[in-house]
């Protein structure tokens, strides 16, 4: 468990919109999934082992074999979710200064977990509380399965640092985190100093941030055991993060 101050500022789900608009993000624990995908039945553990086996990121500018990650698209409204054909993730290079600019074609990800019922009820329901912060509207999803892990010794959730996404809003879900010390949040204010950082322990839990308003980066996370080299198993930090965006998505 984190020291007090590196505790996540938990929002109960009824403030959830209202936090969101005061202040251009919000924390949730786990509970508040179950009730937005209405699938509390769902066994979210055995869900963590499709971030085992995953593709390295080839893209990596820093030559580092750290990230490993796959990639989807969707086309979301309050009550659908539909898989667009495979494409690129491209960003522009204001928004991501080390990897911006260019196309990247990422493993997709794969059907054992996007054709699960709960997973078009949890892309719904997001875009449900994304219209409720702003205001209705189809949204254009990009999805993505990260895994950092320190088998380098070190590893990088953010390589490019502190950063917006150049979309409405950025849902991030903890997965899991084994064996690491590190990957502290950090949210801050895009047009002041106010910021705050925590670490997302809970399986799960998740920050909603409006792109718009805020900035944010993970710091690096590194094993928690010492030892000689190859002596112990390295750990890693699983991700989810889905993004909403309501002009399309970006492209060239």
């Amino acid at each position: 468990m984190p020291p007090a101050e590196f505790e996540p500022p938990i929002t109960a789900p009824s403030d959830i919109v209202e936090v969101v608009r005061r202040q251009g993000f919000a924390v949730a624990s786990s509970s508040f999934l179950h009730g937005l995908t209405g699938a509390p039945r769902v066994d979210f553990s055995a869900i963590a082992a499709e971030w085992d086996d995953m593709p390295l990121d080839p893209y990596l500018k820093d030559g580092g074999r750290y990230r490993r990650r796959r990639h989807a698209s969707f086309l979301v409204d309050e009550a659908s979710c539909q898989l667009v054909p495979h494409r690129a993730h491209f960003q522009p290079l204001q928004y991501n200064a080390l990897h911006g600019g260019m196309e990247r074609w990422f493993e997709p990800m794969r059907q054992t977990l996007i054709g699960q019922p709960f997973w078009s009820a949890l892309l719904t329901g997001l875009g449900r509380l994304c219209s409720d912060i702003t205001r209705p509207a189809p949204w254009y999803v990009e999805a993505h399965q990260f895994r950092i892990d320190t088998s380098e010794g070190i590893g990088r959730p953010t390589p490019e640092g502190a950063h917006r996404d150049g979309v409405d809003f950025v849902a991030l879900f903890l997965i899991e985190r084994q064996g690491i010390r590190g990957g502290e949040t950090r949210v801050f204010d895009a047009r002041g100093p106010q910021g705050i950082r925590f670490t997302l322990t809970e399986p799960w839990s998740f920050l909603l941030l409006d792109d718009e308003r805020v900035i944010h980066e993970s710091t690096p996370i590194q094993p928690l055991l010492g030892g000689e080299s190859g002596a112990l198993p390295y750990g890693h930090r699983d991700t989810l993060v889905l993004t909403y965006r309501r002009n399309g998505f970006q492209d060239r």
